[in-house]
């Protein structure tokens, strides 16, 4: 007998018993009509309507509410997969109305398990989508649940997810508090060797780096590296080599980088992670880019690589990070015009959530300007980049486009903001003036 059928005999069932008509049930909080659908098993009532009635007939709640659980449970796990086929698949769109669908009936159903695994659907659609203040609040609204309501959604996938909106969005120190909150209860608890616990520490990485803290940064990679060891996690070890390849990139030893991009690269090809090996051979093409010589040609096939594969299953974001690489080879070989185009084309994907990357998009968009000879279009992006930059918390990159501003603006002969701009970068990069204020150069910038 199906769920909805047993349900209605069982609520007809007691009804007769205790001599109440249809009306009599429904009281002032339904209508009788919708009480005669129920014991038809032609409606399927929320637990909020289950609980109300059993009162009335004398039963335990969850008498009837066993009725609809498990059926409903089933039919909301199918569902959930269907949604999930939409994430992996690159159509987050698609993916975020049937979470959202999902997360309804489970809601109506009062199965709040169901509804945590929608939820976090939901958050990673909205990810998908660039909506990423949206997707950062239903990931901290997942992690303020109990963790038995939260069913199989892990707090430490949300921690990951949500520092991960975090950097996107260039709130870092946020994003370092809360990762290394959760790991610092991992290692209490010393089980930072697992695979999620990897995932943290690169995530964390990628934080600090970003920042600026590259001692941190590197100390951390060294750590993800020393605990995948134990590890049978293709996925994880290549974080941790990826994470590792971001910080000696930073750091200038883009030798290095290249290597261990390459490992975890080799790691993400025994997989079938077809996104994630086409964002490592996006971070790959950045490497070869920063290494002398430059290899711009190699980066470009790399690139062309991973631009067709995301444009069938990757987000926006994915691909503008593409475009800004493919903007930075074009500029390697002088061709200004297709390095503005990229950048362009970067910065309409990213709209207006992603700082981080937009001011360094921004970045490269300038040195085509720049080199093309509009300097005063250089001078625009480069302000706005460090600004970007700077509210980020992103100190050290901050610093260099600070110091690119100062160089356009020496270029064009404004030597007082030439040098305003150098201070601004060296105070990025934590020098102070011990020898008293320069009265001009703070009145140049003013």
């Amino acid at each position: 007998m199906p769920a909805v059928n047993q349900l209605g005999s069982r609520i007809r069932e007691l009804r007769r018993r205790l001599g109440l008509s249809q009306a009599e049930l429904a009281g002032e909080e339904l209508s009788p009509s919708y009480v005669s659908l129920l014991e038809a098993g032609k409606r399927t009532p929320s637990e909020d309507v289950l609980r109300g009635l059993a009162e009335k007939l004398h039963c335990e709640p969850e008498y009837l509410i066993e009725c609809l659980s498990d059926d409903l449970g089933a039919d909301l796990e199918l569902e959930l997969k269907f949604a999930e086929l939409s994430i992996t698949s690159g159509q987050p769109q698609a993916a975020l109305d049937a979470f959202e669908k999902a997360a309804k009936r489970a809601v109506e159903a009062g199965l709040p398990r169901y509804d945590a695994l929608a939820q976090w659907g939901v958050a990673r659609a909205l990810e998908g989508l660039g909506r990423l203040e949206e997707a950062a609040r239903k990931y901290e609204a997942l992690l303020r649940l109990r963790p038995a309501d939260r069913g199989k959604v892990s707090s430490l996938a949300l921690v990951v997810a949500l520092c991960r909106c975090l950097r996107e969005l260039g709130d870092l120190d946020r994003g370092i508090e809360a990762a290394e909150k959760a790991l610092a209860e991992l290692r209490e608890l010393k089980i930072t060797a697992t695979t999620e616990g990897v995932e943290l520490i690169s995530t964390l990485v990628g934080l600090y780096a970003e920042r600026g803290d590259l001692h941190t940064a590197e100390y951390l990679a060294q750590e993800a590296i020393e605990q995948v060891r134990g590890l049978d996690d293709r996925r994880a070890v290549g974080a941790a080599y990826w994470n590792a390849g971001l910080v000696a990139h930073r750091n200038g030893h883009h030798g290095e980088a290249a290597v261990l991009v390459e490992r975890a690269l080799a790691m993400y090809a025994e997989g079938d992670d077809a996104r994630a090996i086409a964002r490592l051979q996006t971070a790959y093409a950045s490497v070869l880019l920063s290494v002398v010589p430059p290899r711009p040609d190699m980066a470009r096939q790399l690139l062309d690589q991973a631009r067709t594969a995301l444009e069938d299953i990757g987000g926006a974001v994915d691909l503008a990070y593409v475009f800004t690489n493919l903007a930075n080879a074009a500029l390697q070989v002088g061709d200004y015009e297709a390095a503005i185009a990229h950048a362009t084309s970067g910065l309409e994907r990213l709209g207006t959530e992603h700082r981080l990357q937009t001011a360094r998009t921004l970045l490269v968009m300038a040195a085509a300007y720049f080199r093309r000879g509009d300097l005063e279009e250089a001078k625009r992006r480069q302000e706005t980049a460090a600004m970007r930059l700077e509210a980020s918390g992103a100190n050290r990159q901050s610093a260099f486009a600070w110091a690119e501003l100062a160089e356009s603006l020496g270029a064009t002969g404004d030597t007082e903001r030439a040098l305003w701009a150098y201070r601004q970068s060296l105070m990025r990069l934590g020098h102070r003036n011990t020898l008293g204020s320069d009265r001009a150069v703070e009145r140049a910038g003013g």
